[in-house]
C-alpha cells in the first residue's frame, strides 16, 4: 500500500465569486494544491486533467444532479453558503456512500482553523478511500496470480521430485499468510471506517472490541486525559478491560502521571511501552494485580495523540494465538497496527470534541465550564458591564439510581441526552451550562437581579421537566421524572479584585450550590445525627433551595452579633442580656413535668448564650445545659413544640452555627414567667459536631482558669 504522503493532495474550489475563491484558497493552501473553477465548463476541464480528492463547491452548484458524474466516488465534497438549513438540504441529495460536509462562509471568515479542520479530514477521507482502492486492485491481482499458480502445482506434482514439490509447497503457506494479511487489513479498514463514521461515544467505544479482535489480545482499556484542580492531569478510562464504564466507575480505574505504572509511563513519554514479562517491571501498579479478570501476562500501550499531545492512552493485555497466551507478547506489527488505529481514534476524538464537551449530552465538561466563567467574570469586568450579581446553580435527576438499577444504562444515557436538549433550549445567550457528572448539571448565570432571577430561570427549568413526559417516569415516585436545584447567589465585591479570582473560589462557591442541592433533596449533612429522623420529616424532592451563608466559624462573638443584627459597628458583649435572675432561682430551674428531651449524648452544665432567630429578630437567651444533640435553654418566652430557629451557640470567644427544632417547652418552677426548653440540633456538620465535642472537653480547664482569675 503506498504511503499517504505519494498520494495527490489537490483540492478543486468551485464558485463563481473571485472574492470568496481567493479567501478560501488562502485557507486551503496549507493543506494541498488548490485549483480554481469559476464555472462548471472550467470545473470539467480541470478535472479530466488532474485527479481531485476534495472539492469546496459554492451551494449554487451543490446538487448531486448538477454535478453527478463529474467527480470520482473517492472525491469529498465541501458545500459552502449562507444558509445551514440550505446546505443541509443540498448534502441530503447526494448518495448515502459520499463523502459530504457543509460550512457556512461566515463561520469559515470567523474561525479560519475549524473551516482547516474540515477541509484536513476530508482530505484525509479521500485519502484513505485511495488506499484501500490501490489494495483491494492489488488483491484482486494476487488472486489471479494465486489461483494459476494452484493450477500449475497440480500439474508439477505428478511430475516433479518431491523436493521440488515441497518447495512449491512453502510457497502455498506464503500465500496462505499473506491471505490472513488481506483479512487483517479488512478489519483495519472495516475500524477505520467506523471510526470516521462515530458521532457519539457509544459508537467511538464500541471500535475498542474489534481493535481487541484485531491484535488477538484478550483485554483492552482505553484512557483519556483529564484534569483537575486536585490532581492536576490524569488518564480517566472509558474502556477498563473490555467494559464500558458509568460515571460512577470512572473514580475507581483513574491513573494519576506520578505514580509508576504502564498507562501513565505512556502517556508522559509520548511512547510505546511493550512487555513480554511485566511481573518484574516496577511500572507494573497494584490495579492491574488487583482489578484485572485475568492475570498480567504481556502488554502493549500506545499513546493517543493530538498533533504532539498526549490525549489518551490504548492498552492491551495478553497477546492469545489458539486461545494459548503467546509466550512472547505483542509482535511488532501489532504495534504499528495500534500506532495507525490511535492516529485515527485522535482523530474521532477531535470530531466529537471529547476534550472540551461531553459525548453523551453534547454539554461542557467541568474543566472548560470553570475556564469560561473565568473569561466571563474577567470579561465583564474589562468591559465595565452592568451585570455584577451572579448566581451558580447545581441539578440533580431525582431518585435517577432507582431509574437506572430498573431501565438500564442505555435508558438512563437517553435519559440524560434528552434532559440535556431540555436544559439547553432553556438558557439564555449569556448563560453557560455544564454537566458537572453523573445526573448533575451545572449553570452560570449573570444578571442584574440574580437573587430574583435565577429563582425564575430555574423554576422554569423545574417545570420543563415535570412537564416533558420521559420513558418508564411511571415507575418513578411520585409516578414521575423531576429535578431539584439549588441555588447560591453571590457579587463580585465577593472577590475583592475578579482579576484574581482562581478555580479554587469557584469551586467553593460550587459547593455552597451543592450544599443547597442536597437540601432540597432532603439529604443529611455529613457527621453524626442527634435523633434518628423519621422519613416524613426528609423535604420532598422536585423543589428549589437558596444557599444561605452561615456566620464563619473563626469569628469572634461580637462580630457575629454584628453580622446578624446588620450593624455597621461591633457591639460588646451584653453582660446582662436576661432580666435580673437570682442564682438560687436558676439552680431551682427544671420543667414542671417529668418529660424531658431522650438525648444519646452526655448533657454538659453550661454557663453560657444562645442566639436565636425568630423571624426578622436575633434574640439572647441563657443555656443551662448542653449535649452533642441539643440544648436546654430558659427564657421569657414559650415556644410550639416542633418550632424551629436558626441557632448561634456562643463557645468561650467562637460561634457555631445550626438549626434547631423545639422538643418541649414547659413553665419554670419560678415565680418569674421563665420558660424550660429543650432544642435539638439540626442540620450540624461533621465539622461543627466535632468543635462541639471538643469545647464539651476542653470545658474542665476552661473552669479552672477562670477560677485561677
Amino acid at each position: 500500500m503506498k504511503k499517504r504522503s505519494s498520494l495527490p493532495n489537490n483540492i478543486l474550489i468551485l464558485t463563481s465569486d473571485s472574492e470568496e475563491s481567493s479567501f478560501l484558497k488562502s485557507l486551503a493552501t496549507d493543506i494541498g494544491s488548490v485549483y480554481l473553477a469559476p464555472n462548471l465548463e472550467k470545473a470539467i476541464d480541470l478535472v479530466s486533467a488532474i485527479s481531485i480528492n476534495v472539492v469546496i463547491v459554492d451551494s449554487a452548484y451543490g446538487r448531486y444532479d448538477r454535478l453527478r458524474g463529474l467527480f470520482k466516488p473517492l472525491t469529498s465534497i465541501i458545500i459552502m453558503g449562507s444558509w445551514r438549513t440550505e446546505l443541509k438540504t443540498l448534502a441530503a441529495t447526494w448518495p448515502v456512500d459520499r463523502y459530504v460536509d457543509i460550512s457556512l462562509t461566515a463561520e469559515a471568515k470567523a474561525d479560519a482553523d475549524n473551516f482547516k479542520r474540515i477541509a484536513q479530514t476530508a482530505m484525509q477521507h479521500a485519502q484513505l478511500l485511495q488506499e484501500v482502492e490501490h489494495l483491494r486492485l492489488s488483491l484482486e491481482e494476487n488472486d489471479v496470480e494465486l489461483q494459476e499458480a494452484f493450477h500449475q502445482i497440480d500439474q508439477i506434482k505428478a511430475t516433479v521430485e518431491t523436493a521440488v514439490v515441497s518447495e512449491l509447497e512453502k510457497r502455498i503457506e506464503m500465500e496462505a499468510k499473506y491471505q490472513g494479511f488481506r483479512r487483517e487489513k479488512q478489519k483495519i479498514e472495516a475500524i477505520l471506517k467506523n471510526l470516521y463514521q462515530a458521532n457519539d461515544v457509544t459508537m467511538l467505544l464500541d471500535i475498542v472490541y474489534d481493535i481487541k479482535d484485531l491484535v488477538q489480545s484478550s483485554g483492552i482499556t482505553m484512557y483519556i486525559m483529564d484534569e483537575s484542580d486536585t490532581t492536576g492531569k490524569y488518564l480517566k478510562p472509558l474502556v477498563w478491560d473490555d467494559s464500558i464504564l458509568s460515571h460512577t466507575e470512572f473514580t475507581k480505574h483513574i491513573v494519576l502521571l506520578d505514580i509508576q505504572d504502564f498507562a501513565a509511563a505512556t502517556a508522559i513519554a509520548g511512547h510505546n511501552i511493550i512487555s513480554a514479562n511485566p511481573s518484574d517491571d516496577k511500572r507494573l501498579s497494584s490495579r492491574y494485580l488487583q482489578h484485572l479478570k485475568t492475570s498480567l501476562d504481556n502488554i502493549l500501550c500506545v499513546p493517543i495523540k493530538q498533533d504532539r499531545e498526549v490525549i489518551g492512552v490504548l492498552e492491551v493485555y495478553n497477546k492469545t494465538v489458539d486461545g494459548k497466551i503467546r509466550p512472547e507478547g505483542f509482535t511488532a506489527e501489532d504495534e504499528n497496527v495500534l500506532e495507525q488505529i490511535c492516529e485515527h481514534i485522535a482523530i474521532a476524538i477531535n470530531k466529537l470534541n471529547l476534550i472540551q464537551y461531553d459525548a453523551l449530552t453534547g454539554l461542557l465538561r467541568p474543566d472548560p465550564f470553570f475556564d469560561r466563567v473565568l473569561q466571563k467574570l474577567r470579561g465583564q469586568t474589562k468591559r465595565h458591564q452592568e451585570e455584577d450579581s451572579f448566581s451558580m446553580v447545581m441539578g440533580d435527576v431525582d431518585w435517577f439510581k432507582q431509574y437506572n438499577d430498573r431501565n438500564g444504562h442505555e435508558a438512563g444515557n437517553k435519559l440524560l441526552r434528552e434532559l440535556a436538549e431540555i436544559l439547553k433550549s432553556s438558557t439564555r445567550e449569556g448563560d453557560i451550562l455544564c454537566r458537572y457528572g453523573g445526573e448533575e448539571f451545572l449553570f452560570f448565570l449573570s444578571c442584574q437581579n440574580c437573587g430574583h432571577e435565577s429563582m425564575l430561570f430555574t423554576n422554569r427549568i423545574r417545570k420543563n421537566i415535570e412537564n416533558h413526559y420521559f420513558d418508564y417516569q411511571e415507575f418513578q415516585p411520585h409516578r414521575n421524572l423531576t429535578m431539584s436545584f439549588g441555588i447560591t447567589n453571590f457579587s463580585r465585591d465577593r472577590f475583592g479584585d475578579p482579576e484574581n479570582i482562581t478555580r479554587r473560589d469557584l469551586t467553593l462557591i460550587t459547593g455552597e450550590a451543592d450544599m443547597a442541592l442536597a437540601e432540597a433533596k432532603g439529604k443529611r449533612r455529613s457527621g453524626p445525627m442527634p435523633e434518628e429522623i423519621d422519613e416524613e420529616e426528609f423535604p420532598a424532592k422536585n423543589k428549589i433551595t437558596v444557599y444561605l451563608p452561615k456566620v464563619a466559624q473563626d469569628k469572634t462573638f461580637p462580630e457575629a452579633i454584628s453580622d446578624l443584627n446588620g450593624a455597621k459597628e461591633a457591639p460588646t458583649l451584653p453582660q446582662t442580656p436576661l432580666p435580673p435572675l437570682p442564682q438560687a432561682a436558676l439552680d431551682k430551674l427544671k420543667p414542671s413535668t417529668k418529660k424531658e428531651d431522650k438525648r444519646k449524648f452526655p448533657r454538659h452544665d453550661i454557663s453560657s448564650y444562645v442566639l436565636y432567630k425568630n423571624g426578622v429578630d436575633t434574640k439572647v437567651v441563657r443555656a443551662l445545659n448542653m449535649s452533642l444533640g441539643g440544648v436546654k435553654i430558659v427564657a421569657q418566652s414559650s415556644f410550639d413544640r416542633g418550632q424551629s430557629f436558626e441557632l448561634s451557640l456562643i463557645l468561650g470567644d467562637r460561634i457555631l452555627e445550626c438549626k434547631g427544632d423545639v422538643i418541649y417547652c414547659v413553665p419554670a418552677n419560678t415565680n418569674h414567667g421563665y420558660f424550660v426548653s429543650g432544642v435539638k440540633f439540626r442540620d450540624l456538620s461533621f465539622n461543627d459536631w466535632k468543635a462541639l465535642e471538643s469545647y464539651f472537653d476542653d470545658m474542665p480547664e476552661i473552669a479552672q482558669k477562670k477560677a485561677a482569675h
